[in-house]
C-alpha cells in the first residue's frame, strides 16, 4: 500500500512539473489582424484606432502643425482615412509571426521629405513639454544597449490592443515601462509615453 501511495505521489509530481515545463515554453499569443488572422513579420498593416470618431489610422506630423521635416506619429482626423501602412519586426528575424508582449521594430512604409528612417523610436526627453514622444529616425535589428529606444511590444487591451514601451533586448538597461498613449497640443494629438494607451487594431494592406 505504501509503494502504491509513493508511486501516486510520484505521479503528481511529475505531471506537475511537465505542465509547468510545456506553459513555460508556449509560446505567446499571436497578433491577430481584423479579419481573425495572425500578423506576419514584413507584411504591411493599417494601424487603426478602435475609437472610430475623430480618428483614422496612423500617419506623419509634427507637434506644432508647421515643422520642415516633422517626425511625430499622430492619428488622422477622419476615420475613413487609413494612414499610413506599417510593418513589424520582431526581434528574431526567424520568427514569421507576430505576437504579443515580445520586443519588435515598426516601420511605417513611406519616406520622409527629410530622408529620415521611419522606424519608430522613443525621442529625447522634451524639456518643455516633460514629456517623451514616440518619434521616427530609428532604426531596425541589432537588438542592445544602443537600440533600446527602438522596441516595442504589442499587448492585449480588452479585445484589442496597445501598444508599449518596455523593451527587454538589453538586460543590463534599466528602462522605464509604458503605454503609448496621445499626448495633447495645439489641437493636435501626437503619439507619447504615458499612462492612457491608446486602443489600436490591424487591418491588412490588400495588394
Amino acid at each position: 500500500m505504501k509503494n502504491f501511495a509513493l508511486l501516486c505521489f510520484l505521479f503528481i509530481v511529475i505531471a506537475s512539473s511537465e505542465v509547468r515545463f510545456c506553459r513555460a515554453d508556449a509560446s505567446p499569443d499571436a497578433v491577430l489582424d481584423t479579419d481573425g488572422k495572425k500578423l506576419r513579420a514584413g507584411d504591411q498593416y493599417y494601424i487603426l484606432s478602435v475609437y472610430s470618431r475623430n480618428s483614422g489610422g496612423l500617419s506623419i506630423g509634427g507637434i506644432y502643425g508647421y515643422e520642415k521635416c516633422p517626425i511625430n506619429i499622430l492619428p488622422e482626423s477622419y476615420d475613413y482615412l487609413d494612414g499610413l501602412p506599417a510593418t513589424f519586426s520582431p526581434v528574431n528575424p526567424k520568427k514569421g509571426v507576430v505576437r504579443v508582449s515580445t520586443d519588435l521594430n515598426i516601420e511605417f512604409e513611406a519616406s520622409t521629405r527629410c530622408g529620415i528612417s521611419t522606424v519608430w523610436k522613443v525621442g529625447k526627453f522634451d524639456q518643455y513639454l516633460k514629456q517623451y514622444f514616440v518619434t521616427m529616425g530609428g532604426t531596425k535589428g541589432n537588438p542592445g544597449r544602443e537600440t533600446i529606444g527602438n522596441w516595442f511590444k504589442v499587448e492585449k487591451h480588452g479585445k484589442n490592443y496597445k501598444f508599449v514601451y518596455c523593451p527587454t533586448v538589453c538586460k543590463y538597461c534599466k528602462v522605464m515601462c509604458k503605454d503609448v498613449g496621445l499626448f495633447y497640443k495645439n489641437g493636435r494629438r501626437i503619439f507619447a509615453l504615458n499612462d492612457a494607451p491608446f486602443p489600436v487594431m490591424f487591418k491588412k494592406v490588400r495588394t
